[in-house]
């Protein structure tokens, strides 16, 4: 499984933390930027990894920002992305399960490294449940 991330500066260190993460469970990681603490704007990076996914360039996209608010909605302007922004386990399953969800959404600077690898695991082992909720996917999109 092929994946992309971003970050903006906010989210960087998070964004380390979870490349070395993914890469010792031996899943590809395109880091999409940004590279380093300097200030950086998120929609750049939003943009990338949702460009990314949208191109199946990769699979699914994480991204994170200092509230994950910013972040996901620029992830959210392109057709056929749906990131959702996830703080617990929990709501990462029901992302995956009941939206289909693409893209991860981690509020950087309100969640711990630990939750945010738990909210990365879950995501990306859940699948679509379909079924009602195919139906409500299906009307998201303008």
């Amino acid at each position: 499984m092929k994946l992309a991330i971003g970050s903006d500066h906010a989210g960087f260190e998070l964004k380390e933390e979870l490349i070395a993460y993914l890469k010792s469970k031996q899943s590809e990681v395109i880091d999409k930027g940004c590279y380093s603490l300097e200030r950086a704007d998120y929609s750049d990076y939003g943009h990338a990894v949702a460009s990314a996914v949208v191109n199946n360039e990769a699979t699914f996209g994480i991204l994170m920002c200092g509230s994950g608010n910013g972040i996901n909605m620029t992830a959210n302007k392109h057709k056929g992305i749906r990131a959702a922004l996830c703080w617990t386990p929990e709501i990462a399953t029901l992302a995956r399960q009941h939206n289909d969800a693409n893209i991860l959404v981690l509020p950087a600077r309100y969640i711990t490294v630990t939750e945010a690898k738990k909210c990365v695991d879950v995501f990306l082992t859940q699948t679509f449940e379909g079924g009602r909720h195919l139906d409500r996917i299906k009307k998201i999109d303008c």
